[in-house]
Formats: structure tokens, sequence, C-alpha cells
């Protein structure tokens, strides 16, 4: 079993939901972070009018930029066709589109049935 966790643009959560779903992924977990890279600013995701000269001149001077982390949990067999199909929803040839970490996990369980392995991430 792996561990995909993908750091995305906000926008672009529920098309991704929406094709993990019908690719019989829909368990996961998604949370708002914030982080910073190389992007350093938010471009096309948000519109707003800058009216203050001075503002205009702090432009790329964000500290951290909103994101969501979606993390789930897929059997080994399965990495390469979520981790494709993650790459395809976000690619948008800009910076800022976020990167994707595969890491093994040793063990899941499910708390009500008490399955583990694979039968607990199904």
């Amino acid at each position: 079993m792996k561990e995909i966790m993908a750091i995305i643009r906000p926008k672009k959560v529920t098309k991704t939901k929406e094709v993990l779903d019908s690719l019989g992924f829909p368990a996961m977990n998604a949370i708002r972070v914030m982080g910073r890279g190389k992007q350093r600013a938010i471009l096309n995701e948000i519109s707003i009018e800058i009216n203050e000269p001075e503002l205009l001149d702090m432009e790329g001077s964000m500290h951290y930029i909103p994101k969501r982390m979606l993390s789930l949990v897929v059997p080994d067999e399965d990495v390469s066709l979520v981790v494709e199909a993650i790459l395809k929803v976000n690619h948008t040839g800009q910076i800022g589109d976020g990167k994707v970490f595969v890491c093994p996990v040793e063990e899941a369980l499910r708390v009500r049935t008490m399955e583990n392995g694979d039968e607990a991430i199904s």
C-alpha cells in the first residue's frame, strides 16, 4: 500500500475528487494548508483590483499561499493510475501547480471491522 499526498490549487479540488471517484477511489482526506515554494504569489487564483500603488510594489511577497492537501491510501498496483489522474487534472504548466508525494504504508486497519491491509482500504 502507498499513501499519495497531493498539494494542489484550491480551485482544482472538486475536479480532482470527481476524477478519482470515477476511477473508484472515493475515499480521501482533504485539508486546507498554507505553504510556499517557488510560486511566492497567487496568480490567477483570485480576482481583486488593487488601487493603491504601494501595494502593487509588493507583488510576489506573500509569505504563505493557500493550497489543499489530498491524502489517500491505495494498493500498490493502483499508484500509477491515481498519480497520473492527479497530475492530468492539476497540470496547467504554470508555477504553483503543486506537488505529489508517494509514501509507503506499512499497515492499515479499519477500526469498525478490524480488517487490515488492502481489505481495510477498499
